[in-house]
């Protein structure tokens, strides 16, 4: 893992303030583009926000309800980015020496900047617009129609919001993600860049269709609207002079004569003490339309705006009563269209079945791409492919990405060669010290036998002296001559076991005289395979005074199919080494054996000497480790973990205390 010290003068404050700080700047851009937008948009009536008469209306300002959503908004995300980040933050505040002392902890940290990103983006999307949707409806004076276009404009909002913040927020998690890196670790669920193409492109389709609904549907009925209103407003006119005094029966005949363009278009009367007398039409007038109408109408000529947003308006005026009463005389109609909101609607979901659809198979073939690159590399780390090369099929990044694969797949072949190389030199330089040092051990064995067959040969000649000067000797009879046949015998005998010997060691040393980087092959049993090394070590041993345990529970007939001399000579590494933990202690012994356990031949080499350090368990099998300082290249471990693999097909493995050491190979029992 790197250093944490560059990572926080970057950040410079605690990674939950830095993410709280860029979410509470992304609420309040929405909520200050809302507040513009949302009475634009929605046709508010003039006056009827931020003034008394929407205190009247909604109990609390236009303004204030935005300041509520406001704080609700940010005290959430301050709340829960320090709760969910509090581990985070322990984290960067923590000395420097302790930082990733516990293991588990830098794995949730991790698990967490992976999830957060995924957690806020849905948080940024979903609970603003309900705790509008909450405000709204306990405020009053909204009716659902303009609740649900509220919520819409403040949800396209958010998911396109979300999207840059979930783009932005993720340098922080991945320098974090970068900084606390634990190989082997899994932060979590493949999410796949088909999912996470959804998850980015698809709420910005989505909100921008909400927005284009919205918009274009407000659009279409504030046409509808001001033709309406300005031809209810001329018939107002035409029929009534607001300068002149009217009796109320009057006004009825009048207004009653009066053409409506929609059976549910109301022509309505609105007295003095605040009751209203329907003349025409089904349409209610409320409490909302009949205070607009006394204070605001006048500001707009007469115009009426039922709620805030509602799809109800319509066109009213002023008249005088006798005894200096008043009483207005309006027009309310809908102008709310079905057909238009329902085509909008259906071309929305259209468009977003069609995006979904795009999105899924340039997905799907992006995906394609990059598994077929995943699956390259995943070959070269699993040694599986050495030279397929993958077909270039685009022009962009991806058909970047997969020439230089290919240039790695090409280096990598010439450095595999390059590698196989060096690691054959140095096996033979290996094998080629150790049997400069076997030679020295078989000479002194063959010194034995040789004196022997020497002694013999002495005799044999004594003896056929003997018999030639026995041949006219009279004294001497038959009997005489068959115990000199028979002594004869005895040395041939003693002779020929000590040929056999000799032969037998000096096969086992021409074997491991030829080059063990040769594929030869050949059948042999487990006890051909002890004896050679028995022969092979003997001196070593004798010389180290250490005793060789042999114990075969293999029987002859189970037959193994490889290089011999390769599988000795990792035998003589693990006893060599063995011999040398001792540090020359006498009577110590080593223990060589064999079974056969799940369908797998089992050979152990145990010493009871001190273990081995950590240094060298770390290291061991990973590269050329040893314990004997500057005497010692490490290879011998190295070459016979790569032989077991390579050549057997097998594995090795190691169990190390302060009591010993022994060493197991697994090899895989062919049927």
């Amino acid at each position: 893992m790197k250093n944490k010290t560059k990572v926080k003068n970057k950040l410079g404050n605690t990674p939950s303030t830095i993410i709280a700080f860029r979410y509470v700047l992304i609420a309040l851009i929405i909520t200050i583009i809302l507040m513009v937008i949302i009475p634009k948009v929605l046709n508010y009536g003039p006056g009827s926000i931020n003034t008394e008469f929407d205190v009247q209306m909604s109990n609390i300002s236009y303004n204030t309800q935005f300041l509520i959503i406001l704080c609700a908004i940010i005290f959430l995300i301050v709340f829960f980015t320090k709760i969910l980040l509090r581990d985070i933050d322990a984290w960067y505040k923590s000395p420097k020496n302790t930082k990733y002392s516990d293991i588990e902890k830098i794995k949730k940290i991790r698990l967490k900047c992976f999830q957060l990103p995924y957690f806020f983006f849905a948080f940024e999307i979903l609970v603003p617009s309900v705790i509008a949707f909450i405000i709204l409806s306990i405020t009053g004076g909204h009716s659902g129609i303009m609740i649900f276009k509220i919520v819409s404009l403040l949800t396209s909002m958010t998911a396109l919001l979300a999207v840059v913040s979930f783009i932005f927020s993720k340098d922080l998690y991945d320098e974090i993600l970068s900084n606390t890196y634990v190989e082997g670790f899994d932060i979590g669920m493949k999410t796949g860049i088909r999912k996470t193409m959804n998850l980015v492109i698809l709420p910005i389709f989505l909100a921008t269709i909400l927005l284009v609904v919205t918009v274009g549907y407000s659009a279409s009925v504030i046409e509808k609207e001001d033709v309406l209103f300005k031809t209810y407003n001329r018939s107002l006119s035409e029929t009534f002079d607001a300068e002149r005094e009217y009796e109320i029966e009057e006004i009825k005949q009048l207004a009653n004569q009066i053409y409506l363009y929609n059976s549910n278009d109301t022509i309505f009367i609105l007295h003095q003490d605040d009751s209203v007398e329907n003349l025409k039409g089904s349409i209610n007038v409320n409490y909302f339309v009949k205070e607009y109408i006394k204070q605001l109408s006048a500001l707009s000529d007469g115009r009426i705006y039922d709620s805030y947003g509602v799809d109800t308006q319509g066109s009213s005026i002023k008249l005088q009563l006798p005894n200096n009463e008043i009483c207005y005389v309006g027009i309310i109609y809908e102008v709310f269209s079905a057909t238009a909101l329902r085509f909008l609607i259906i071309s929305g979901l259209f468009s977003m079945f069609i995006a979904s659809l795009i999105i899924y198979i340039y997905g799907t073939s992006l995906s394609k791409s990059l598994h077929q690159i995943y699956k390259g590399f995943k070959n070269i780390c699993d040694n599986k492919d050495k030279s397929t090369l993958l077909p270039v099929i685009s022009n962009d990044e991806i058909g970047d990405l997969v020439q230089s694969f290919n240039e790695i797949q090409k280096l990598n072949t010439s450095h595999i060669e390059d590698i196989q190389n060096k690691q054959n030199m140095l096996i033979e330089r290996e094998r080629l010290a150790s049997l400069g040092q076997m030679v020295g051990g078989i000479a002194h064995s063959l010194k034995t036998p040789i004196f022997s067959i020497s002694g013999g040969i002495e005799g044999l000649i004594e003896l056929v002296d003997e018999f030639d000067s026995s041949i006219e000797d009279p004294t001497v009879n038959d009997q005489d001559m068959h115990e000199i046949a028979k002594d004869m015998e005895v040395w041939l005998a003693k002779m020929r076991t000590q040929l056999s010997y000799m032969s037998e060691v000096i096969t086992t040393v021409k074997g491991q005289a030829v080059t063990l980087s040769g594929d030869d092959s050949v059948e042999f049993t487990i006890e051909e395979l002890f004896s050679h090394t028995n022969i092979l070590m003997k001196h070593e041993l004798q010389s180290a005074l250490v005793t060789l345990k042999i114990e075969n529970k293999v029987s002859n007939s189970v037959i193994l199919k490889g290089n011999i001399n390769s599988l000795v000579q990792v035998l003589n590494n693990l006893i060599s080494n063995s011999i040398q933990a001792y540090e020359g202690a006498p009577n110590k012994s080593i223990e060589l054996k064999s079974r056969i356990e799940n369908d797998k031949i089992i050979i152990s080499v145990k010493d009871y000497g001190p273990g081995l350090p950590d240094i060298v368990k770390e290291k061991i099998f990973k590269e050329m480790v040893t314990t004997k300082g500057k005497e010692g290249t490490g290879i011998g471990i190295f070459m016979s973990y790569a032989m077991i693999k390579a050549k057997f097909n097998g594995d090795i493995k190691f169990e190390t205390s302060k009591k010993g050491t022994e060493f197991i190979i697994y090899l895989p029992l062919k049927k």
